[in-house]
């Protein structure tokens, strides 16, 4: 027997209806039924046609449809599935073989300065002293909530604090200990604040009440009032007319923030927060949006939500027109993104509702049905072929270089054609290709946001911490520091003059936040102080040569001492009194040594316990040396052998000439 047809025929593929009457005693169930089939046991079924397995689509289409009792009647239609999806009529997009005309920007104008401010002045328009203040309050209130009791901790020392982490984004050690051990000791940071007080400083660190946040749909509350008041500074700085929006990743590892850490393939960071910036060609950063997910747009009223027209929007083109609404000169200004946000409903929706003009590079499917060439046709043509249409005032350019990329926009269009260099392994040189301007206008404007990230990257605030916020907070520390850079060099160049590197800048916020307004550690009890005065700590310890340096019997010679005076007279540390007569050379290495036991003349010899007098040349011509009271008298011969002087610079035949 046929094991395919051992239960017996196969199903039908085509869906069925059962029939069911009204009345259930009405049924005809045994009259339909045929009782010789299962009585006869040589019955055999018959062989059907072997029909492929039904498709997932027709598979559970058997359905019950309850008919009354006459047959005659025809069953009623069935039931419409819940889920019904509502197509919304589009009207169709004519795209039509014609360029646009190019959009003129004005020349951006900025205020001319009076005179270039200093770097720290820059550095204080972005932080400023409202976010300093914030920060102790709530460092000072989480030590409370944690432990019972306050850091008492003041705005002259965050600060300090904030100096220290400059300091170590510019010199970065392997761990932080390094910066106050003894072998790496690093004075700039060593010298302004103890390792143990720095640590209790990041340790608590705080910037909101969290007992305050129950509830709250922002995920980013630990950092959102630092985040709000940095915003307002940069909304204050003077853009350029061609601005840029695009996504910055803050590195973060951990998985302590949740859903908040994202993970972008192409990024030099691939794992952390995600933020989507605008910023000037020029690499200022203006405004910026936290991305959470679903609750990123938290903040947006309903009046701007409407106005901004968002309901039917893509996330890319919520972001876009969330931060393009706070430019000041909407209609003197042309807006750059990638193909993340670009599409041909925002084009239409920035210039319908803000006025804004924009390019942007944009998928296959979100060009609105341009009607453009293929792929392999522009490869079959060659580097250099352009197609484009436009509609409505948008234009679609579509470019053969290395690959095919595709623009939209209404500020720029194709003509007029330009020329770039690009390399041929046929003719082995470079060669022009032709170049539409809308490419060109893209390449020089949407490098904003990459520039300030990757001077961002340069002298970064290391923040590695458990707690998911802290990077936040370097990030912040970081921008702040290129924007007052990029600020500076502008005003520079406005003066024409020639402005200091980055790195200069840093460390001169740096050196400033530490010393201005700072009393000194050792200047004493200021007058009318009601706190005690710090406890004067002991000079840092210093790196000790090892011992084949100390008894190398190198620069630690007896020589001639011109100047008289305590300040003024290098002694060695073996001098039990203060003369200044007595004076030995000393090694730079061996000049922190304040103890009798660390003197290397004194371990190197016995006979070195004796003490060298200013050498002078008595009447016979010879050395003289005076010796330390209550020691014996030896010869300078055997002295000097043992405090490695050369023998050519004494005459060991004549002995006479010493006391």
């Amino acid at each position: 027997m046929d094991c395919r047809t051992f239960y017996g025929p196969p199903r039908s593929t085509s869906s069925t209806i059962a029939l069911l009457p009204a009345d259930p005693c009405d049924s005809e169930v045994e009259e339909l039924s045929d009782p010789d089939d299962g009585d006869n046991e040589d019955f055999v079924p018959p062989r059907s046609i072997d029909l492929p397995p039904p498709s997932k689509k027709l598979r559970n289409r058997n359905r019950l449809v309850e008919v009354s009792s006459d047959l005659n009647q025809t069953p009623s239609p069935p039931a419409k599935s819940r889920k019904t999806r509502k197509t919304k009529k589009t009207k169709k997009t004519k795209w039509v073989k014609k360029d646009i005309p190019i959009f003129t920007l004005p020349e951006p104008v900025f205020e001319l300065p009076e005179l270039v401010q200093t770097p720290f002045q820059y550095f204080k328009k972005l932080f400023t002293d409202q976010m300093i203040v914030h920060i102790t309050e709530h460092t000072n209130l989480y030590s409370v909530q944690q432990t019972g009791t306050s850091i008492n901790t003041t705005a002259a020392e965050i600060e300090v604090f904030l100096s220290v982490l400059l300091y170590m984004g510019v010199f970065e050690f392997p761990s932080l200990e390094d910066y106050w051990a003894c072998e790496s000791r690093f004075p700039p940071v060593a010298d302004t604040m103890s390792v143990k007080r720095f640590k209790v400083l990041r340790r608590y660190v705080h910037f909101n009440d969290n007992f305050q946040m129950e509830g709250c749909p922002d995920r980013f509350h630990k950092i959102r009032p630092l985040f709000d008041m940095f915003r307002e500074q940069c909304l204050l700085i003077p853009p350029t007319n061609k601005q840029s929006v695009d996504e910055v990743m803050v590195a973060y590892k951990g998985t302590r923030a949740g859903k908040l850490r994202q993970y972008i393939q192409n990024k030099p960071d691939k794992w952390g927060f995600k933020i989507f910036c605008r910023g000037s060609y020029s690499g200022i950063i203006h405004d910026f949006i936290l991305y959470q997910g679903a609750t990123t747009f938290f903040n947006i009223q309903e009046e701007e939500h409407a106005h901004l027209g968002l309901e039917d929007l893509l996330l890319g083109a919520k972001v876009v027109s969330i931060l393009c609404n706070t430019i000041v000169h909407k209609e003197a200004t042309v807006v750059f993104y990638d193909n993340f946000f670009t599409s041909f409903n925002l084009v239409k929706t920035l210039h319908t509702n803000l006025g804004l003009r924009s390019v942007g590079t944009v998928r296959v499917n979100r060009t609105g049905g341009a009607t453009l060439m293929s792929d392999k046709e522009m490869v079959k043509r060659g580097r250099g072929v352009v197609d484009f249409c436009s509609s409505d005032g948008v234009v679609a350019v579509k470019w053969f270089d290395n690959k095919c990329v595709t623009l939209l926009s209404n500020a720029y269009g194709v003509e007029p054609l330009s020329s770039v260099k690009r390399y041929t392994k046929e003719a082995q040189q470079k060669v022009d290709v032709p170049c539409p301007s809308i490419v060109l206008a893209y390449n020089q404007a949407m490098g904003g946001i990459d520039l300030s990230d990757m001077l961002v990257h340069l002298y970064k605030t290391p923040m590695k911490s458990r707690r998911w916020y802290l990077p936040l907070f370097g990030y912040i520390i970081d921008v702040s520091i290129v924007n007052a850079w990029l600020i500076y060099k502008r005003d520079c160049s406005i003066l024409k003059q020639k402005p200091m590197p980055l790195k200069k800048f840093r460390l001169s916020v740096a050196a400033t936040l530490k010393g201005a307004d700072k009393v000194p550690a050792r200047a004493g009890r200021p007058p009318g102080a009601k706190h005690k005065p710090q406890v004067r700590r002991p000079n840092p310890r210093v790196l000790h040569p090892t011992q084949e340096v100390r008894y190398d019997g190198v620069g630690h010679w007896p020589t001639f001492g011109t100047q008289r005076g305590r300040a003024t007279v290098q002694r060695c540390c073996l001098q039990a009194f203060d003369d200044p007569n007595y004076i030995l050379k000393t090694d730079p290495r061996y000049t922190d040594y304040d103890t009798r036991d660390k003197c290397m003349i004194r371990h190197q010899s016995p006979l070195s316990t004796t003490l060298i007098k200013q050498p002078q040349i008595n009447s016979n011509g010879f050395w003289r040396f005076g010796w330390r009271p209550g020691h014996y008298k030896m010869k300078i011969r055997a002295y000097l052998r043992e405090a490695f002087i050369p023998t050519t610079q004494y005459n060991d035949s004549v002995d006479s000439g010493f006391d």
